[in-house]
């Protein structure tokens, strides 16, 4: 007998529905904190239809389109929920609304707060969503060195770290995250060869 979409399920019972293993599901739970299963008494797990839809996005962007549970986790982090869960579910239109929706409140933001619109950033195809997406917005680690081109203030690397043109907080985590996105790229290509 299968369930109403709005019953919440057993962890035996998302297991078998998406052909995963019921350890997997807990430790998906350590690393992905949007998933959170109701418990009731002796620690059983009661799956929400919220957690259920999410649970196959997650599963679809790590086991069919490759990513990493890093890479998850980044894009749970900078699109939210409801991306994950219509790029699971093959919804590549509400996909692209979500981020067309999430740009144009960025570019809002930044015309609020009164700092001048950048140009557009490059088109870059990103290669484990070029086949869902098309092509993608650039990363935002490509963001901080466009910035930094139109803000006429890229640093030599040559220059001492005792400088004045130190970098701040913010250029740090975004250098360290085209870092982060320089490696996954290498790893894709890695597994190509």
């Amino acid at each position: 007998m299968d369930k109403s979409p709005d019953a919440f399920r057993t962890i035996s019972e998302v297991a078998e529905e998406l052909s995963l293993p019921q350890h997997v599901l807990r430790f998906w739970e350590t690393r992905f904190s949007q998933i959170k299963p109701m418990k009731r008494a002796g620690g059983r797990r009661y799956y929400r239809p919220d957690d259920f839809v999410l649970l196959q996005g997650i599963r679809h962007l790590l086991y069919d389109q490759g990513y990493t549970i890093k890479g998850v986790q980044k894009l749970l982090k900078q699109n939210g929920n409801r991306y994950v869960i219509a790029i699971g579910a093959g919804d590549t239109a509400a996909a692209e609304a979500i981020l067309a929706a999430k740009e144009a409140e960025e570019d809002e933001t930044m015309v609020m707060q009164g700092a001048r619109v950048a140009a557009p950033t490059p088109q870059v195809e990103a290669p484990e969503t070029n086949h869902i997406l098309g092509k993608a917005k650039a990363p935002s680690s490509l963001r901080f060195l466009q910035r930094k081109k139109d803000d006429d203030a890229v640093t030599d690397p040559t220059v001492s770290a005792g400088s004045n043109k130190a970098l701040g907080e913010e250029d740090r985590a975004l250098l360290q995250e085209a870092l982060y996105d320089l490696l996954e790229c290498k790893r894709l290509l890695d597994q190509t060869r």
